[in-house]
């Protein structure tokens, strides 16, 4: 999969109780403990990546979110002005210009219920999203075309309806297939 970004808050200089918000905020609403200090390890070391600039990979599913997958471009753009617009603020919306891809970040599950959409595409675990930098909001690469404010995620029943409105085209779903080697 192309490289897909997560949304998180921007934050320069963080503070120890900053980190330990955003750790309890990826934790999900049961704030599970770490299965070893191993993973706790690497949780904190892939916020304090993005934090100071650089990309971070995050598996789909679990307590964090799962990814819509769209093509770029005017038709997904004015799908997010739809989603600002009726959520007061889009949620985490990466924009990869060389895939020509948006990925919008979702609610964990959203794939288990997303029913086949013509114009989109959602993932969840076993799949991984490689998530740009919180200071990447403009391209070369993948970037934050909406960071997310705080944690908010795009509703996906919301999002279904921008989508089949807006129509971005073309659809995802024959060369993401290719890309990870599955049968549309």
């Amino acid at each position: 999969m192309s490289t897909v970004t997560v949304e998180r808050p921007v934050l320069v200089d963080p503070t120890a109780e900053q980190l330990l918000r955003l750790v309890d905020a990826k934790a999900g609403p049961v704030r599970r403990p770490a299965a070893d200090m191993g993973d706790l390890a690497a949780l904190v070391r892939s916020f304090v990546g993005i934090v100071h600039g650089r990309p971070t990979r995050e598996r789909l599913g679990g307590g964090l979110f799962d990814v819509v997958i769209t093509a770029a471009g005017g038709r997904a753009r004015a799908a997010v002005a739809a989603m600002d617009e009726a959520q007061g603020g889009c949620g985490g919306v990466i924009e990869d210009p060389e895939a020509g891809w948006m990925y919008w970040l979702v609610p964990p599950g959203s794939a288990s219920k997303w029913q086949p959409h013509p114009y989109a595409v959602c993932l969840s675990a076993p799949y991984r999203i490689t998530l740009p930098p919180l200071n990447r909001t403009a391209p070369p690469g993948p970037y934050w075309y909406r960071p997310s404010a705080r944690d908010r995620l795009v509703p996906a029943g919301p999002l279904r309806a921008a989508l089949a409105q807006h129509r971005p085209e073309p659809a995802p779903h024959e060369p993401l297939a290719a890309q990870l080697g599955l049968t549309p």
